[in-house]
Protein backbone atom coordinates (compact mmCIF):
# COMPACT_ATOMS: atom_id res chain seq x y z
CA UNK A 1 0.00 0.00 0.00
CA UNK A 2 1.30 3.48 -0.91
CA UNK A 3 1.67 6.30 1.56
CA UNK A 4 2.77 9.89 1.71
CA UNK A 5 5.26 10.94 4.35
CA UNK A 6 5.45 14.69 4.74
CA UNK A 7 8.16 16.32 6.76
CA UNK A 8 8.49 20.04 6.88
CA UNK A 9 9.54 23.12 8.67
CA UNK A 10 7.35 25.54 10.61
CA UNK A 11 3.60 24.99 10.89
CA UNK A 12 1.38 27.05 8.68
CA UNK A 13 -0.51 29.92 10.32
CA UNK A 14 -2.80 32.62 9.07
CA UNK A 15 -6.16 33.33 7.56
CA UNK A 16 -7.55 33.15 4.06
CA UNK A 17 -10.72 34.54 2.60
CA UNK A 18 -12.90 32.07 0.75
CA UNK A 19 -14.47 33.59 -2.35
CA UNK A 20 -18.14 33.12 -3.14
CA UNK A 21 -19.03 30.49 -5.71
CA UNK A 22 -21.48 30.66 -8.62
CA UNK A 23 -22.59 27.10 -7.93
CA UNK A 24 -23.50 28.10 -4.38
CA UNK A 25 -25.13 31.47 -5.01
CA UNK A 26 -27.47 30.46 -7.86
CA UNK A 27 -29.56 27.98 -5.80
CA UNK A 28 -29.50 30.41 -2.86
CA UNK A 29 -30.94 33.16 -5.08
CA UNK A 30 -33.71 30.84 -6.28
CA UNK A 31 -34.46 29.90 -2.66
CA UNK A 32 -35.04 33.56 -1.71
CA UNK A 33 -38.47 33.18 -3.31
CA UNK A 34 -39.56 30.78 -0.58
CA UNK A 35 -39.71 33.02 2.48
CA UNK A 36 -41.63 35.96 1.02
CA UNK A 37 -39.43 38.40 2.93
CA UNK A 38 -36.12 40.20 2.57
CA UNK A 39 -32.84 38.32 2.29
CA UNK A 40 -29.29 39.64 2.35
CA UNK A 41 -26.56 37.43 0.91
CA UNK A 42 -22.91 38.35 1.33
CA UNK A 43 -19.73 37.33 -0.50
CA UNK A 44 -21.44 36.94 -3.88
CA UNK A 45 -19.43 36.82 -7.11
CA UNK A 46 -20.42 39.35 -9.78
CA UNK A 47 -20.82 37.00 -12.74
CA UNK A 48 -23.16 37.09 -15.72
CA UNK A 49 -25.25 34.15 -14.45
CA UNK A 50 -25.73 35.89 -11.10
CA UNK A 51 -26.85 39.06 -12.89
CA UNK A 52 -29.32 37.06 -15.03
CA UNK A 53 -30.76 35.45 -11.87
CA UNK A 54 -31.26 38.92 -10.39
CA UNK A 55 -33.05 40.03 -13.57
CA UNK A 56 -35.34 36.98 -13.40
CA UNK A 57 -36.15 37.81 -9.77
CA UNK A 58 -37.00 41.39 -10.78
CA UNK A 59 -39.21 40.24 -13.67
CA UNK A 60 -41.33 38.08 -11.35
CA UNK A 61 -41.84 40.98 -8.94
CA UNK A 62 -38.98 40.78 -6.45
CA UNK A 63 -36.85 43.74 -5.51
CA UNK A 64 -33.27 42.63 -6.15
CA UNK A 65 -30.00 44.53 -6.16
CA UNK A 66 -26.27 43.98 -5.85
CA UNK A 67 -23.84 46.41 -4.27
CA UNK A 68 -20.27 45.20 -4.15
CA UNK A 69 -20.48 41.56 -3.11
CA UNK A 70 -23.80 41.90 -1.24
CA UNK A 71 -27.12 40.94 -2.81
CA UNK A 72 -30.47 42.04 -1.39
CA UNK A 73 -33.69 40.32 -2.44
CA UNK A 74 -37.21 41.13 -1.23
CA UNK A 75 -39.63 38.49 -2.51
CA UNK A 76 -42.72 39.74 -0.69
CA UNK A 77 -44.39 41.06 -3.86
CA UNK A 78 -44.04 38.24 -6.38
CA UNK A 79 -46.63 38.92 -9.06
CA UNK A 80 -45.80 36.40 -11.78
CA UNK A 81 -45.24 32.67 -12.03
CA UNK A 82 -43.69 32.95 -15.51
CA UNK A 83 -39.92 32.89 -15.89
CA UNK A 84 -39.12 35.09 -18.92
CA UNK A 85 -38.11 32.99 -21.93
CA UNK A 86 -35.29 35.30 -22.99
CA UNK A 87 -33.66 35.19 -19.55
CA UNK A 88 -34.21 31.46 -19.01
CA UNK A 89 -32.54 30.82 -22.35
CA UNK A 90 -29.37 32.59 -21.22
CA UNK A 91 -28.33 29.93 -18.70
CA UNK A 92 -28.92 26.30 -17.81
CA UNK A 93 -29.29 27.15 -14.12
CA UNK A 94 -32.62 28.89 -14.71
CA UNK A 95 -34.34 25.54 -14.16
CA UNK A 96 -33.59 25.79 -10.43
CA UNK A 97 -36.40 28.34 -10.15
CA UNK A 98 -38.92 25.57 -10.76
CA UNK A 99 -38.99 24.15 -7.21
CA UNK A 100 -39.22 27.43 -5.29
CA UNK A 101 -41.82 28.83 -7.70
CA UNK A 102 -43.99 25.72 -7.38
CA UNK A 103 -43.69 25.85 -3.60
CA UNK A 104 -44.51 29.56 -3.38
CA UNK A 105 -46.97 30.09 -6.25
CA UNK A 106 -48.33 26.60 -6.87
CA UNK A 107 -47.44 26.83 -10.54
CA UNK A 108 -44.63 27.92 -12.84
CA UNK A 109 -44.11 28.49 -16.54
CA UNK A 110 -40.54 28.11 -17.73
CA UNK A 111 -38.96 27.41 -21.11
CA UNK A 112 -36.12 25.04 -21.83
CA UNK A 113 -33.08 26.30 -19.94
CA UNK A 114 -30.17 27.78 -21.87
CA UNK A 115 -27.68 25.41 -23.40
CA UNK A 116 -30.37 22.85 -24.26
CA UNK A 117 -30.77 22.32 -27.98
CA UNK A 118 -34.04 20.59 -28.85
CA UNK A 119 -34.25 18.88 -32.21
Amino acid sequence: MSKFVITGGPRLKGEISVEGSKNAILPILAATILNGKSCIIKNCPKLSDVMVMLEILKKIGCKASMEGDVISVDSSNINSFQIPVDLAAEMRSSIIFMGPMLARCGKVTISYPGGCVCL
